[in-house]
């Protein structure tokens, strides 16, 4: 594995560093850059974070904030990302931020690709920070090791792709791994005891196919830490 991993005893202390360097590299990027972008992953796990990001003191109306990816459900659902990360990111002074979400109204999200690549094409890249997050299947964002677009999500040079994985439900939008890539700085974000268990397996697979988060891991053009809390 040729990621870095800091290892916390749990979540508040994984919260309180976590917090520190966000802040460090997107206030550095609004420095150099005159912008600064974050993407993010969603489910449970980040909400903590989320909330912790709310009371920090950067310029926030300066930095680009998006998902990784998102269940292909109506805002209404409690499965959407986006509806996760306006109730728990976007407050206080976080809420200055510019928000592009990925849902549309298209019912397929297969039918929604051209427009969330346009709504999204105007984010400041490369992303001063990626958040990815990982499943015990070792899926990262939507490109799951069960779905027909699986090689597609590893190797195409467009940015946003539709996925239907066969082991979750709701089709998905999610950046592709090239996107994704095109990053100053990828975070994996992991709590619980078991997930470094999945993280050591995973990062032995030599078949991305399989676990594709190892090509993540594995890759050696962006510089990638683990933040691995052992208990919430």
């Amino acid at each position: 594995m040729n990621a870095t991993i800091k290892k916390f005893e749990n979540s508040a202390q994984l919260n309180e560093q976590f917090v520190a360097e966000i802040i460090e590299k997107l206030a550095s990027g609004i420095k150099n850059d005159g912008r600064a972008s974050l993407l993010v992953s969603g489910g449970n796990t980040p909400k903590p974070l989320f909330t912790a990001l709310t009371s920090t003191n950067i310029d926030w109306s300066k930095v680009d904030i998006a998902l990784v990816d998102d269940r292909w459900v109506p805002l209404t659902d409690s499965a959407s990302n986006e509806t996760m990360v306006k109730e728990f990111l976007l407050k206080g002074n976080v809420a200055n931020a510019n928000f592009v979400g990925m849902k549309t109204t298209h019912s397929e999200a297969f039918d929604a690709v051209e427009e969330v690549t346009r709504n999204l094409a105007n984010i400041k890249t490369p992303f001063d920070v990626v958040i990815l997050g990982m499943g015990e299947d070792g899926h990262t964002a939507s490109i799951f090791p069960c779905c027909e677009q699986l090689d597609d999500g590893l190797t195409t040079l467009k940015p946003i792709l539709a996925t239907q994985p066969t082991t979750a439900p709701h089709q998905r939008m999610t950046f592709s791994k090239s996107a994704l890539l095109n990053s100053k700085q990828l975070y994996l974000h992991l709590v619980g005891g078991n997930k470094e268990q999945v993280l050591n397996a995973v990062a032995a697979e030599a078949d991305v196919r399989k676990a594709p988060i190892s090509a993540f891991l594995n890759q050696t053009d962006v510089p990638m830490t683990v933040m691995l809390a052992s208990a919430k």
